[in-house]
């Protein structure tokens, strides 16, 4: 079969999207189309993304060998391996397509003229624009025709597109997936006792959980071709030792955002659950029952909640459709979530978050969300 395969970005990088048709041997009849949005990505990740999605959609309908048509020179000479892969980002990408590749008897990579790839061009630009195509139906491929089609990818709360979330939920555009990460161990935590802005370190134990984390993430979001547009942390140490291993691991950049800091307990710092109750029974005992009072000298969840949302927005607006991992803590990874559910306060106190747990959610730009995954550890000994 025949693959020509595109990618675009309105501002490099910008807002995103990739295309690709698979045709007859002839290079006549078009047997499917692919086509999606990234988010904010570059020209060259999107045109990664069009060779995957073209691949993954032929090896769907039996093709045993493809010729892959790309007008652009770069990932034509790198996948044929004339030209070395200096951008971490693209080397991971091309990983993907080889491993796609490596399914096939035989795959060729031929470079064509922009003019002579209007047909995956053109579908680049309608995922631009917000389209993407529907779901693939392989039992169709025998068929005179084909209709539009997405290539279908290996699912994953953590980086499955983000498009598919409103498939059922009825939600406009691109959403903004956040994978939602909380810290590792620290000596605070082992004993249990309340931790906010005191900053203790991890432990080795909880270096160990952020480094497996990291792995985790990273290979999930490798299989699926999703590069991340960043990493955004907490101030506070055992937060920024975490996300600097997901860095690492992913190769995305690093930003610390101050408003993802723990709530501020203020005279419980360091104290137990039951210490703090037996020095203030009665402010412990309504602080439990109300996200409006604050702990002595603190900060109530209300506030919380208030600088968290408004923090939520920020990272909307500065990464429409893009997927960013959001290292931060129990109380603040709450308030994500229970804004994502459109829940009240008492989910605050139903919901449990365990260290360096994954949860997932994407928040769309008309104001909806979907909440995709929550406390996975899976990756955990």
């Amino acid at each position: 079969m025949v693959v020509e395969a595109d990618g675009g970005s309105r501002g490099n990088p910008g807002p995103a999207g990739y295309g690709a048709v698979v045709l007859d041997a002839g290079g006549t009849q078009v047997l499917a189309e692919v086509y999606d949005g990234l988010g904010t990505a570059t020209n060259n990740v999107a045109e990664y993304r069009g060779l995957i999605a073209g691949l993954t959609a032929a090896r769907e309908l039996g093709a045993t060998e493809v010729d892959a048509r790309l007008d652009s020179k770069l990932v034509v000479e790198q996948m044929s391996g004339r030209w070395k892969i200096k951008n971490t980002a693209l080397q991971e990408l091309a990983d993907t397509a080889r491993d796609q590749a490596a399914g096939f008897d035989a795959v060729t990579f031929t470079w064509i003229p922009r003019a002579d790839n209007a047909r995956a061009d053109a579908l680049a630009n309608r995922a631009m624009d917000g389209e993407s195509s529907p779901a693939l139906d392989p039992s169709a491929a025998a068929g005179p025709a084909r209709k539009p089609a997405t290539a279908p990818t290996e699912t994953s709360e953590v980086a499955g597109p983000a498009s598919a979330a409103a498939a059922w939920t009825g939600q406009v555009g691109t959403p903004v997936r956040m994978i939602l990460l909380r810290h590792g161990q620290t000596a605070l935590s082992i004993e249990r006792r309340y931790s906010g802005h005191g900053d203790p370190e991890l432990t080795e134990a909880g270096q160990v959980q952020a480094a497996a984390a990291a792995r985790a993430l990273a290979t999930r979001l490798k299989k699926q071709g999703v590069v991340p547009a960043a990493v955004l942390s907490s101030p506070l140490r055992r937060a920024r030792q975490t996300a600097a291993a997901v860095a690492e691991a992913t190769g995305a950049e690093l930003e610390v955002r101050d408003a993802l800091i723990e709530t501020d307990f203020g005279g419980w710092e360091g104290l137990t659950f039951r210490e703090a109750r037996e020095r203030d029974p009665d402010l412990h005992g309504r602080w439990l029952g109300s996200a409006d009072v604050e702990p002595p000298g603190g900060e109530s969840f209300r506030a919380v909640g208030e600088r968290v949302g408004a923090e939520r927005r920020r990272i909307v607006d500065g990464f429409p459709g893009a997927t960013v991992i959001v290292v931060s803590h129990v109380t603040p990874i709450k308030m994500l979530l229970r804004e994502a559910l459109g829940a009240g306060d008492e989910v605050l106190y139903r919901m449990h978050l365990d260290l360096a747990c994954t949860s997932v959610a994407d928040f769309y730009p008309d104001g909806g969300a979907s909440v995709r995954l929550v406390n996975d550890t899976s990756y955990l000994d």
